[in-house]
């Protein structure tokens, strides 16, 4: 969704010993330890107002927020989950959910939620999609994300553009990159790496097409799905963006944070980050995504989800419930981490960063389409760069690229 996806296992497995091993205490009497896994290091903060919050409504239970580097998190999580060394609760993601769910590793909290009273609707529809499961609920959304234009207005400013806004269409964001685009000052007018959740997948869905089709299998070759991708492959054409290698070798956020791209097409969760430097902040707007044949923006969230192997299920089922409810979405809100997913808890997330007009985000939900996921998500996802990344260095056609890409997601959903 955000970063790379891939961990060593050696690190895993160390950090699987060290910091997530099985929960302990629970006799009569005996207080309990939760532990809550979670890879950012921003949203730590919050994640320990929760369960703060938490422990003073059950006194007898501790929470143990534990932070994991991103590219060790899913490793150890599937390690873990294998060698029963889990931690209780954790983070999880729309397209590593299904394997998680398929192999009967999470905590079924149905029970739990009909009790509380939760009502479901209290959640984006969009992404209780993403988790469905029918009658079994594996965990409820913490927040949601969709996307827009971060742009730098100084580099606007001084380019003579005007600021991007709602009547934008792919021929004004191409056409604000090349005058944006000053080769001797060592700036582009935009970002254009290979990301599905914040670029391409959007594209493809402005311009009509689908990413998995109707029927259950890839889509991603149609003419309008090839359009959706050439929005972007064009872009690298005409030099308005940093090349992959330079995206590899700097991620664009950071990119865009040092004022070397003028825009960023990317998600509501960099907010925090980019108001947190005086700098950025000063010079950062906000705009809805180009339209297309139509207007769309992926949506995606993160799933407080629990170990099915838990030695403590109640109060596990308990946590999760509250860690994605009203009062924990405020206090997310209250300090600016993440756009909460409970409804009615978003003004204090608008209020935490005024310079930002964060709102973009919250009306994206309006078109929003859910993070297309299917089958072993995760490891046709993971195949992208394989397929694309011709395309984008001008080595082959995006309708070529796209046919092979297609072939292998289908190829993987066949498994």
């Amino acid at each position: 969704m955000r970063h790379s996806k891939r961990g060593a296992a050696a690190a895993a497995l160390a950090a699987s010993a060290l910091v997530l091993a099985a929960c302990s205490g629970g006799g009569d009497g005996e207080d309990v330890t939760l532990t809550y896994a979670t890879w950012s290091d921003d949203q730590k903060p919050a994640m320990e107002a929760i369960a703060a919050a938490f422990e003073e409504e059950h006194p007898d239970i501790d929470v143990e927020v534990q932070v994991l580097p991103w590219p060790e998190y899913w490793s150890t999580l599937q390690v873990g989950a294998a060698g029963r060394t889990a931690p209780d609760a954790f983070w999880m993601l729309a397209d590593q959910y299904p394997a998680y769910a398929d192999n009967g590793q999470l905590l079924d909290i149905a029970d739990a939620v009909e009790s509380a009273g939760v009502d479901l609707a209290a959640y984006p529809e969009s992404v209780m999609d993403l988790y469905d499961r029918g009658d079994a609920v594996y965990g409820l959304p913490k927040d949601y994300d969709t996307n827009g234009i971060w742009f730098n207005k100084a580099l606007f400013d001084a380019a003579g553009v005007a600021y991007p806004d709602d009547t934008w269409t792919w021929d004004d964001a191409r056409a604000a990159a090349q005058q944006l685009t000053d080769p001797d000052a060592g700036v582009w007018g935009i970002a254009a790496p290979i990301d599905r959740q914040g670029g391409y997948y959007n594209s493809i869905y402005q311009a009509g097409g689908q990413v998995i089709g109707d029927d259950g299998q890839a889509a991603i070759d149609s003419p309008e799905a090839v359009a959706g991708i050439e929005f972007w492959t064009q872009m690298q054409a005409d030099g308005s963006s940093p090349t992959l290698q330079q995206l590899s070798d700097t991620e664009a956020v950071q990119m865009f944070m040092d004022g070397k791209v003028a825009m960023y097409f990317s998600g509501s969760f960099w907010a925090q980050r980019l108001y947190g430097d005086e700098a950025v902040r000063a010079t950062t707007g906000v705009a809805p995504l180009p339209m297309g044949e139509q207007r769309a923006s992926m949506i995606s969230g993160i799933l407080n989800a629990g170990y099915a192997g838990t030695e403590h299920p109640e109060e596990l089922a308990e946590f999760l419930v509250f860690a994605s409810g009203e009062e924990a979405a405020v206090l997310q809100a209250e300090s600016g981490a993440v756009l909460p997913a409970y409804a009615g808890t978003q003004q204090p997330w608008l209020d935490a960063m005024p310079e930002f007009d964060l709102q973009v985000f919250v009306d994206a939900v309006d078109y929003s389409v859910p993070l297309p996921i299917a089958g072993n998500a995760a490891e046709w996802t993971g195949l992208e760069s394989e397929y694309l990344a011709p395309a984008w260095n001008g080595e082959q056609s995006a309708a070529d690229a796209a046919a092979a890409y297609n072939a292998a997601i289908d190829e993987v959903l066949a498994e």
